[in-house]
């Protein structure tokens, strides 16, 4: 944890990724930006400051959406150093009493969002359905699964409900993350699967990084993990999966975490530009400088800025002349729904509509 929490040190006075800081962009404070919490946090170190209620709301307002690692050139893994020394305050009870709260709900339910099913039957091939899948957009992942039917994929939906633990992660709570990874592994192991899909860049980030880095939890050698998008547009470039398409003008808006995973930047506006008949229109943060909507822990611990974060999407797309906006992410897709109409933008689950538009 010590050895994560150095990277503070390098960051506090670095303005490398400041020009992609997304809580920086919309919050106009110079403490809420990488470098701001950064310091912060160097200067409690050096007893310059004390945890206190102001401290900790700045410290809670790092997103963990990967920007600011993205867009280094050394690496520095701040979103896990942050979520170190975040895990040191709330052992020493100093945390928001909202991540007390989460913590409970975690341990109670396995869930932040509703409930947990455990999985049952056997396949080869899962698709890792995660919290915010099956309790935010139930629609979405059975759409999903439609897909990868029409496609010649048998799937078998695991982690119904279930948080991977990013989560318990990012709010402090590396133990509870920890069991949360055993329990999603268990339920894949017990699959028999060799393969697992994700809907969201969250959880590919998760399984592929967050387990080994911060919680020294292996992903099994034996298992492959992929994108369902990737793997959906793989099977649409070999005519396994046809798509009419329905010739409609829309913005794509890269789901929370994408830069994350930059490998799927292509596949999915592939999808989108079968679907619309168009290559889809794009805001200006996109792609390796896409901005997270406050779908992340934020919209827990700091409401205020998670609601910026996802009218800013919504108004990158509305300044491009854009009335639709279209992703493929449930935690993304719940965001951007709730402000959406306010906005004067209709949302499109890319997945529901390929499953409309099937032939």
């Amino acid at each position: 944890m010590e050895s994560l929490i150095a990277a503070t040190e390098n960051c506090r006075y670095c303005l490398m990724c400041r020009h992609v800081a997304p809580v920086g962009h919309v919050m106009h404070d110079e403490a809420l930006t990488p470098h701001g919490i950064a310091l912060v946090v160097a200067s409690q170190k050096r007893g310059l400051l004390t945890w206190n209620a102001e401290s900790v709301a700045i410290l809670y307002a790092e997103p963990d959406a990967g920007n600011c690692r993205a867009h280094c050139v050394t690496n520095q893994p701040l979103p896990a150093a942050i979520a170190a020394v975040r895990a040191q305050v709330a052992r020493e009870g100093l945390a928001p009493t909202v991540a007390y709260e989460l913590r409970d709900r975690l341990r109670e339910q396995h869930s932040l969002f509703g409930t947990w099913q455990p999985a049952s039957g056997r396949s080869r091939t899962v698709l890792f359905v995660g919290d915010e899948g099956h309790n935010l957009r139930p629609d979405s992942t059975a759409a999903a699964l439609r897909l990868l039917e029409a496609a010649g994929i048998g799937a078998i939906p695991v982690g119904i409900g279930l948080s991977s633990g990013y989560f318990a992660s990012s709010l402090g709570f590396p133990a509870l993350a920890k069991s949360l990874a055993s329990k999603c592994l268990d339920e894949i192991r017990a699959a028999g699967a060799g393969r697992v899909l994700v809907l969201s860049p969250q959880e590919q980030f998760t399984f592929r990084q967050l387990y080994p880095e911060r919680l020294g939890v292996a992903w099994p050698d034996d298992v492959e993990l992929a994108d369902l998008s990737t793997v959906l547009t793989e099977a649409v470039n070999r005519r396994v999966l046809n798509i009419r398409s329905q010739p409609s003008p829309a913005a794509y808006v890269d789901p929370s975490h994408a830069v994350r995973v930059p490998e799927r930047f292509d596949p999915v506006r592939l999808l989108c530009a079968r679907l619309l008949g168009q290559p889809p229109s794009e805001l200006f943060w996109r792609r390796e400088r896409a901005h997270p909507v406050g779908s992340t822990a934020l919209q827990f611990t700091r409401p205020d800025i998670a609601e910026r974060l996802t009218r800013a999407r919504l108004k990158d797309a509305t300044a491009r002349g854009a009335v639709t906006v279209i992703c493929e992410e449930p935690a993304t897709l719940h965001a951007l729904e709730g402000h959406a109409e306010a906005c004067g933008v209709t949302v499109v689950d890319l997945y529901q509509a390929l499953a409309g538009a099937l032939c």
